[in-house]
């Protein structure tokens, strides 16, 4: 393209009324033509005052362009010599062959997509494959989401204005390795007293929950190709996060008493086990004594590292909740794993691991260096709302009002069902699981919930194989209002009875 022709052809595509300015435009089309090849490589542009003269607009404004363009490499500038377009083509640049004359390069046809299953690693493509987390956080009958509209805000902003108003600087930098000391305090006295954990302050590491709690352990506590046990079935969010780390899951079965080996897996030592010993996820039984103290004792035999998330123990109903496994390890082999987002709201991002003593600078300082994590501010409000007994007061109130909605679940299933639909699982936490008949499709019920605005989850997406999991439902009843889960209930009735035959 002549420098008369580029001006015809720049002058054609300026406009100058629509309100952006001529600079960016010049720049703009500058670009496109050199990318499009209108300006091959190592052809001469206009001079700045030439060009200025050819489109009628100041000189310092051609100028300013040319100079960016310099900067980003379009094109390049010698004194003297004048302004030249910069080698961009993928050819020059690899010094590949040219395929085709450049006069014939608009007609190569462009490229296909790449494919999503060719753009993402293999771990990624599983990790997609496999995701079960759900567009929705919020309504009846989601599982795992307390009723944050009984959180005592006022008492959180009173913290909050307090603290940005004696504001410390070294609240919003980076958190030191481990988290703040007053929240790592004030931790280790509630654990110890509600949960009989042993620990020190120095052996809480502060993360932003369950999933970065388990990545950090796998991290530093295994290599790719070891082998982990999982409950079967599991929690999928941590199996996600198993499933790019490089291990090997090997599920094993869970019976009344908890995760339970055969003599194939004892044969076999894992590298890691992850167990929720209180309140099995997803099926709710609580490992008996003697299963805790086989796996520990198989544990320090073999080496193994026990993984504990013991996600929402404080809400049993009916009895005192139950010591924590870690509390009966004598010899350092379990990682004690909680959040606040089950007891406070999932939006405030904090949990914590409880490591051996021997391995706490470790993991103070892989959380500083792999995460860089921050909420210092954060941090500080919630260990002076755990030290003036806001969060023990929240749990107690909390605990009530959650029992209170699980017996009127239970109620409203008894009275559309009697004993055809079992619940399993309801004497903790926030959901209760549903059997259905053999043979059922829960993924399908789950999906016709939905078109009616209920949400639930299909127990066969939480065991390592669907198609042979018993067919359940997952129904939580925490962020549900007393009032509406029966209504809500006979809609979920509604959506079973014309999905199953049996109940058409």
């Amino acid at each position: 393209m002549r420098a008369s022709v580029l001006s015809d052809w720049l002058a054609q595509r300026l406009d100058r009324g629509n309100g952006q300015p001529i600079y960016r435009q010049l720049h703009r089309l500058l670009q496109q033509a050199i990318l499009s090849r209108e300006l091959p490589p190592g052809s001469k542009v206009p001079s700045s005052r030439l060009l200025a003269q050819e489109l009628g607009i100041g000189r310092n404004t051609v100028t300013q362009v040319y100079e960016q363009l310099v900067l980003e490499g379009y094109v390049s500038s010698a004194t003297g010599r004048g302004t030249f377009v910069a080698a961009s083509a993928p050819e020059e640049i690899l010094g590949l062959p040219d395929a085709a004359a450049a006069d014939a390069a608009d007609a190569r046809p462009e490229p296909s997509p790449l494919p999503a299953a060719r753009a993402l690693s293999t771990r990624g493509a599983r990790l997609i494959a496999g995701a079960g987390v759900s567009k929705r956080q919020w309504g009846a009958f989601m599982p795992g989401v307390p009723d944050v509209t009984k959180f005592p805000a006022r008492v959180w902003s009173r913290l909050h204005n307090k603290y940005w108003r004696r504001l410390r600087p070294d609240l919003l930098t980076y958190a030191p390795g481990g988290g703040l000391a007053s929240l790592r305090h004030a931790l280790a006295d509630y654990l110890r007293t509600s949960r009989s954990v042993r620990c020190t302050p120095e052996q809480i590491i502060i993360t932003t929950g369950i999933h970065q709690s388990v990545d950090l352990a796998v991290r530093l506590l295994s290599d790719p190709g070891d082998v982990i046990w999982t409950e079967d079935p599991c929690y999928w969010g941590v199996r996600s996060v198993l499933h790019v780390s490089g291990l090997q899951s090997r599920p094993i079965a869970v019976d009344e008493e908890g995760i339970n080996p055969l003599a194939d897996d004892l044969a076999q030592p894992p590298k890691l086990m992850l167990v929720t010993p209180s309140h099995q996820y997803p099926l709710g039984m609580v490992m008996s004594l003697a299963r805790r103290r086989m796996l520990l004792e198989y544990a320090r035999q073999n080496q193994c590292w026990i993984i504990e998330d013991d996600y929402d123990s404080e809400y049993r109903y009916g009895s005192r909740p139950l010591a924590s496994l870690q509390g009966l390890d004598t010899s350092g082999q379990v990682i004690y794993v909680g959040s606040f987002g089950k007891t406070l709201f999932p939006g405030l991002r904090i949990g914590y691991l409880v490591v051996p003593e021997a391995l706490a600078e470790s993991f103070a300082t892989a959380s500083a260096e792999l995460y860089r994590e921050g909420q210092l501010l954060q941090q500080a409000m919630l260990a002076e709302f755990i030290a003036e007994g806001h969060f023990t007061s929240h749990i107690r109130k909390m605990r009530t009002l959650y029992g209170q909605r699980r017996q009127t679940l239970l109620d409203a299933a008894a009275q559309r069902y009697g004993d055809a639909l079992p619940a399993v699982g309801g004497d903790a936490g926030l959901h209760l699981v549903m059997q259905l008949p053999d043979g059922s499709d829960d993924r399908l019920v789950a999906a016709a919930a939905l078109e009616r605005n209920i949400i639930v989850r299909p127990l066969s997406g939480y065991y390592a194989q669907p198609p042979l999991a018993p067919p359940g439902l997952l129904i939580g009843y925490a962020c549900v209002p007393d009032e509406e889960i029966a209504p809500a209930f006979n809609t979920l009735a509604d959506a079973i009875d014309a999905t199953l035959p049996v109940f058409a």
